[in-house]
């Protein structure tokens, strides 16, 4: 099981009894099996697992800290919670007042209200350490809210706001919020989890009204119905107040080229001029995505995609009483223009009142009310989704009647149209697909589809194979694709796949596929040894003359670009295999940058002052917030496709910041670079990528940048936005020059940027 990975060397922490005998080994930990998230609040000291994964290596390391129940250090707090998206939440303003004006209509006498987040479950307990977005209580913003609203009403009772949460550093970031606002008696917070409240101790009665916000873009993903479930059976009292009150799942049929060439292989890869087979005939489902809704900026995409179907209603989520586990329905929906649905594209809308004077939408621009009732702005935190229709697609025509087949489980949404055929449900020679299956994300499988792609990693093998006979290659990474170009290309090499991420999975699949493209398994080794103890005799007494690499690491979506440097890495480790001529691709690694105006994405990172009314001034330094930061402290550099982040812009070149030279050993860099201003605007951030310099004629060149729509970049935001102008201008902006430095240092992975403008 992959682990997505968040960037920067992160941790995850993991709360147990100091008392609780417990030894953890990194390589056989399950959290599906582990169930401890808990804080001893009568003890003085606590023991924390702290998970550090080092980018270069891919290797976790769990370390046992010792904090003090009153305080977590600050240094715990800030690499957690400045990756994941409280930050981006908080800054919508949409959303904040939505809320505000639904609790205000809704509370509108004193009462005991509950402000929960998810039921911690081992199965969502995963998915938190996979996200970490999970949004419990917060920062207490919810309950100052209700609080609020219960003091302007009158009533002869008094009131009582209850927080739950169990993420014990979001616990001291939220009572220092309620303490700054005066609200630390009004708010009673409880480190725990909802499931774990006691009558008496914890909570005198059910509670009268339910406040939260545990909603992913996709709606359930963050545990809605098992949360909501538990809460109506043991902490709501019948037909509770709620805020939300209800929300309502719609869907679109869309064609799009884009979104198809993210699933299907089979037919993209079929115009390839490689003869390479990923997906051989009668195999189709062989390498794929996983079936399941991709959360996507779908507006970056407007102008490609074709609408074939109105806007219809799939499902509806009633907060005030108990949801249903799964449930199925069969929708007809008829077809507004022809074409070839290639995906359903979702989105929910919340109606946060009784009334339905409220609502928030997180649907598509194109969409227009009443399907869209909220918000126009850009945000991060919540997205459209989109289900891929496998294989091609379906051809449908105007005014055909379209039937889909829409159900649900406790965490997610599945749809199929009913009138395709799956094709490929059984390899050939009868052999059960699944024990060949590759699972890869979409934007892996759009590159495997992509001819200039192709071509480019055909050029540069064939070249670098001309005038040798290399007795071994050995592909350094998870690509299977090099793995086979390799083998076909040249008969007699011995090829050596690590997969350090895919495993024995790689090795199946290429036994299953080896026939289909004329390849001998004979030819091909995987070998399952720690890279860092490879000798000679791993190698079958042969020396490597090839390393190849795209690069590519499975389980690294979320990685910053410069951790695929993790390849120079395992090539510093692999020297004693290599010949003293061995050829290693690519060759280089070069880091370009571009200065960027990102107006959206810089305002969903900016600082927090008062939201709806309420301080939130003292969580900036621990979310990672843009702007005044304290002398000697760094934003974080984050990963985003820029494509996809809302109104975005070049204000300068493009320009190299220093090169990786992967002909010898890993070691500190470091490079400075002057770049013009060659467009007037307003300057937001630092856009940072690699170029991967495949051959030694530096003619062979794989751009990662934002142009590029299938990798993400790193972007350094600025800590207050620069107006900048190109020299000579009639604007009179001093601004026109940039100096950027950076340094990469090998023992962390990390790469530190500075930048002055001139």
């Amino acid at each position: 099981m992959s682990i997505s990975l968040v960037p920067r060397s992160l941790f995850r922490i993991l709360y147990l009894f100091p008392t609780s005998p417990f030894t953890l080994n990194p390589q056989s930990f399950n959290p599906l099996k582990f169930s401890a998230t808990r804080a001893m609040s009568s003890a003085s000291t606590q023991r924390l697992f702290q998970l550090k994964f080092d980018p270069l290596t891919g290797n976790s390391e769990w370390v046992v800290i010792e904090e003090e129940v009153d305080g977590v250090s600050e240094n715990t707090q800030k690499p957690i919670l400045a990756t994941t998206s409280y930050l981006d939440m908080l800054n919508d303003a949409t959303r904040n007042r939505a809320f505000r004006e639904a609790i205000d209509k809704t509370i509108s006498k004193p009462c005991r209200v509950l402000d929960i987040g998810y039921f911690f479950s081992p199965v969502l307990s995963l998915l938190a350490l996979k996200s970490m977005k999970r949004r419990c209580a917060g920062t207490g913003l919810l309950s100052m809210m209700a609080a609020r609203a219960m003091d302007s009403a009158v009533g002869d009772s008094m009131g009582m706001v209850t927080a739950c949460e169990s993420y014990l550093p979001m616990v001291k970031l939220m009572k220092k919020v309620l303490r700054l606002n005066g609200m630390e008696r009004k708010v009673k917070v409880i480190n725990k989890r909802s499931d774990e409240l006691q009558f008496d101790s914890d909570i005198i009665s059910r509670a009268d009204a339910l406040v939260s916000e545990i909603l992913d873009s996709e709606l359930l993903g963050e545990g809605l119905i098992p949360t909501l479930q538990h809460a109506h059976d043991k902490l709501l009292v019948e037909n509770p107040l709620t805020v939300p009150y209800k929300a309502t799942i719609y869907g679109q049929l869309v064609e799009s080229t884009y979104l198809w060439k993210l699933h299907d292989l089979y037919n993209n890869e079929a115009k390839a001029c490689d003869a390479i087979h990923l997906v051989p005939e009668g195999m189709d489902p062989i390498i794929c995505v996983k079936p399941q809704q991709y959360p996507m900026h779908c507006d970056a995409i407007a102008k490609e995609v074709k609408l074939l179907s109105e806007p219809f209603r799939v499902f509806e989520f009633d907060f005030w009483k108990r949801p249903e586990s799964r449930a199925e329905k069969e929708l007809h929906i008829k077809a507004t223009d022809g074409g070839r649905v290639h995906a359903l594209v979702s989105w929910w809308m919340l109606q946060l009142d009784r009334e339905g004077t409220v609502f928030y939408s997180t649907a598509p621009k194109w969409i227009s009310p009443p399907f869209n009732i909220g918000t126009d702005d850009w945000c991060d935190h919540w997205k459209q989704c989109v289900w891929f229709i496998p294989n091609n697609g379906m051809s449908i025509s105007k005014d055909e009647q379209v039937h889909i087949c829409a159900s649900h489980d406790e965490t997610t949404f599945s749809y199929h149209l009913k009138a395709q055929i799956p094709r490929g449900e059984a390899l050939q020679h009868g052999d059960n697909a699944e024990n060949f299956k590759l699972i890869l994300p979409p934007e892996r499988i759009a590159v495997y589809g992509d001819r200039e792609w192709r071509l480019a990693m055909l050029t540069a093998i064939t070249n670098a194979l001309q005038g040798r006979s290399p007795s071994a290659c050995m592909i350094a990474d998870d690509s299977v694709f090099l793995t086979l170009m390799v083998a076909c290309l040249s008969k007699q090499t011995l090829v050596l796949s690590l997969f350090p991420g895919i495993r024995e999975k790689g090795a199946k699949y290429l036994q299953a596929v080896s026939y289909a493209n004329g390849i001998s398994m004979d030819s091909i080794k995987v070998i399952e040894k720690r890279k860092s103890c490879l000798t000679v005799h791993d190698t079958f007494e042969k020396k490597v003359d090839l390393l190849i690499s795209e690069p590519f690491y499975y389980g690294n979506d979320n990685a910053l670009p410069w951790h695929n440097l993790r390849f120079w890495k395992e090539r510093t480790m692999l020297d004693s295999v290599l010949s003293d001529d061995a050829l290693i691709m690519p060759s280089k690694g070069i880091l370009r940058a571009c200065f960027m105006s990102l107006p959206d994405l810089w305002s969903s990172r900016r600082r927090l002052r008062t939201i709806e009314g309420f301080d939130h001034s003292v969580t900036n330094d621990t979310l990672g917030a843009c702007g005044e930061l304290p002398e000697g402290q760094e934003g974080p550099c984050l990963a985003f496709y820029i494509w996809q982040c809302g109104e975005y812009e070049e204000l300068s070149e493009i320009f190299t910041v220093m090169k990786f030279d992967f002909s010898k050993p890993i070691s500190p860099c470091s490079g400075k670079s002057q770049v013009k201003v060659s467009k007037a605007g307003i300057c937001h951030g630092i856009a940072l990528w690699i170029d991967w310099v495949m051959d030694s004629k530096s003619s062979i060149v794989i751009s990662t940048g934002p142009d590029k729509r299938y990798w993400k970049q790193g972007v350094k935001l600025l800590a207050n936005p620069v107006t900048v102008g190109a020299r000579g201008s009639a604007d009179g902006v001093e601004c026109c020059s940039a100096v950027i430095e950076a340094s990469f240092d090998p023992s962390t992975g990390e790469l530190d940027v500075q930048h002055s403008f001139l």
